[in-house]
């Protein structure tokens, strides 16, 4: 169950939500209620709600200034409610990232549709943490850490290079012919330093871009192949899935 914190200064209208709608239907439960703005923030930072249903005109702290500090303690969704059409607060919720805007009175069906969708991003939400997760295993090229002296600085090179031209057509082979030395050398220089083939960590951090491109939602599947340096579209789907344990359709699905 997700939960859900109403801050309404209206006790009526607060209570009317609060116990007059099926939260349960929706797959919520109300965990707490605030009067006003800055019961709001404390509610958000002692409760942790997943989801922050908020009147914009509250007294103490508006609504839009309770999400901001609220979002500042605590990772949640929120729905905005006013009884006033107006285009600048409407703007601040967006830029805070605000899922919906609705007037009040709040119609019964229109929140049901909102909450569902608030729903659908928190899922996606939790799916990318577990992906981004998972993919940190991986050994981000950012994160490595190699130890400095002379024969590890070709792999230094190395992975300098793999985070300029990822996007290229690249392998060991082709940075041992650039470096001067032999392949079988700098393959196994390379797995003494980061414990993995050059061929593992290279399909690894595509898919980490990979991962970031589809998560935008600007580009489709294929383009991202072609832009994470996956010449064939299967070969991406497959080396995508292994690392995830679902296709790229799957994961902008």
């Amino acid at each position: 169950m997700y939960r859900v914190l109403i801050a309404e200064d209206e006790d009526i209208i607060r209570k009317g939500i609060a116990y007059t709608m099926d939260w349960v239907s929706m797959g919520c439960t109300i965990i707490g209620e605030a009067s006003n703005g800055r019961e709001g923030v404390d509610k958000i930072k002692e409760l942790s709600p997943d989801i922050v249903l908020a009147d914009i005109m509250m007294p103490v702290t508006d609504g839009i200034e309770m999400i901001r500090q609220g979002l500042e303690i605590a990772d949640f969704k929120a729905i905005i409610m006013t009884s006033y059409a107006d285009f600048e607060y409407a703007k601040k919720a967006i830029e805070l990232g605000v899922s919906a805007y609705l007037m009040k009175p709040v119609d019964e069906e229109e929140l049901k549709k909102n909450i569902a969708k608030v729903i659908l991003e928190i899922e996606k939400d939790n799916q990318l943490r577990q992906l981004s997760k998972k993919m940190k295993s991986a050994d981000d090229i950012d994160t490595l850490f190699i130890k400095s002296d002379k024969e590890n600085d070709y792999v230094q090179q190395v992975l300098k290079a793999t985070r300029e031209r990822y996007s290229e057509k690249i392998s060991i082979e082709s940075f041992s012919e650039e470096l001067g030395v032999s392949a079988s050398y700098l393959s196994r220089k390379f797995k003494e330093a980061t414990g993995q083939t050059y061929l593992d960590f290279l399909n690894k951090y595509r898919v980490q871009q990979a991962i970031k491109l589809l998560e935008t939602g600007t580009y489709k599947v294929y383009e991202v192949s072609d832009m994470t340096g996956f010449s064939d579209y299967k070969y991406f789907s497959s080396v995508f899935k292994k690392y995830t344990d679902q296709s790229p359709s799957d994961f902008v699905k």
